[in-house]
């Protein structure tokens, strides 16, 4: 894994924590609940139930360390350091497709919160890239499978 910090707002943070807070309690007991009746079989040299439950147990364990390892790179974008005048990992952008006039706005956010449909953009996407750093007014040529596409900055703010 790369060791650079994964940016996250205070809110994708949270997310992070409750996340490992679920696997690492009730869904291990679940896992080791389905160990210990998989255990009541009999012989688990030939007991399918007990394979499956154990790769189970080590897919969860390896997700939990993936998990810990990205909260300790977490760096938290605070509300305070978000200024309004330029793109920025925090601010909300209203922006408007050039091509069809369409207006819609995004949340910029670290890779690791990216989430397009729920209206969250990672700084690290083609559109993300192109728009970071960016004002009011400023018009982004972005790379697009059907050519590039052409987006203007309508506005800047906080979410």
């Amino acid at each position: 894994m790369s060791q650079k910090d994964i940016m996250l707002t205070a809110e994708g943070l949270k997310k992070l924590q409750d996340e490992i807070d679920y696997l690492s309690t009730t869904k291990r007991e679940e896992v080791a609940q389905r160990i210990r009746e998989a255990r009541e079989f009999g012989d688990i040299s030939e007991n399918s139930e007990y394979d499956d439950a154990k790769n189970e147990q080590a897919m969860l364990e390896h997700r939990i360390s993936q998990l810990q390892e990205k909260l300790h790179r977490a760096r938290v974008v605070k509300t305070s350091e978000i200024a309004t005048d330029r793109v920025q990992l925090g601010t909300l952008v209203t922006l408007k497709d050039l091509e069809d006039e369409e207006v819609c706005s995004y949340q910029m956010v670290g890779s690791a919160e990216a989430d397009p449909i729920a209206g969250r953009l990672s700084n690290e996407s083609p559109l993300g890239q192109s728009i970071m750093g960016r004002r009011p007014g400023d018009v982004v040529m972005v790379p697009a499978p059907g050519g590039p596409r052409r987006f203007e900055i309508l506005d800047i703010g906080v979410a």
